[in-house]
């Protein structure tokens, strides 16, 4: 018996009769009405609020908007090898496609060594779906998103959100969500404000965020 086990069965004989019947819990959460353009939106505004920088692109304008993320993302935090030639860690089944017009070096994580990913400028990455009433977006591992280690380390993290993958309300995200998968949820920048309610970005996670949001 695992310790868990025991816990739980002391817990049952403790307790006797007196839990009652199991319960079946309702699950009809709300769902939003909003047009997907309200929701796009309204996505860009929570996002723009927790200072994250949100450009809108075509599919066939991804490369360019990413490429423009970079850019401006590490003016705004520069890494260790920030200027001619920054590195950027992506994935293992990012679309190449992506990251075709990104000046630098691009980095493919296959288990580098944290000093390796903490050498690099930035980080970009899909997404598994964007919560657009609380401005969050949620990764889950999978192999477009990676590990959670590269999303956390570097300064700057471009994210590519798909329209598609926009929902209005939290129970709408989690209904799209596997639990069994290791899930971040982003809300802007990694930001505190224990310290005297003084706000610093940078703490905990990537002090920029830049959001491509491809429509269309």
């Amino acid at each position: 018996m695992s310790a868990r086990d025991e816990v739980l069965s002391r817990i049952r004989s403790a307790l006797g009769d007196r839990h009652g019947p199991d319960v079946e819990v309702p699950r009809t959460y709300r769902r939003d009405a909003a047009t997907d353009h309200a929701l796009l939106d309204l996505l860009e505004e929570r996002l723009t609020d927790y200072r994250a920088q949100v450009r809108r692109a075509t599919p066939d304008g991804t490369a360019e908007a990413v490429a423009r993320a970079v850019v401006d993302g590490l003016a705004r935090a520069p890494g260790p090898g920030t200027g001619d030639h920054p590195r950027i860690i992506v994935p293992p089944a990012l679309p190449d496609g992506w990251v075709g017009r990104v000046a630098g070096e691009v980095v493919t994580d296959d288990a580098l060594p944290v000093d390796d990913v903490d050498g690099c400028d930035g980080v970009v990455t899909a997404a598994a779906v964007a919560i657009a009433e609380t401005g969050t977006i949620v990764l889950d591992g999978s192999p477009d998103q990676g590990r959670r280690a590269i999303t956390l380390v570097p300064d700057l993290h471009v994210c590519v959100v798909r329209a598609d993958q926009v929902v209005g309300s939290v129970p709408e995200g989690v209904a799209r969500l596997d639990p069994t998968r290791p899930l971040t949820w982003i809300s802007g920048p990694s930001a505190t404000s224990d310290i005297e309610l003084d706000r610093v970005e940078g703490v905990h996670g990537p002090r920029t965020l830049e959001v491509v949001l491809v429509t269309g």
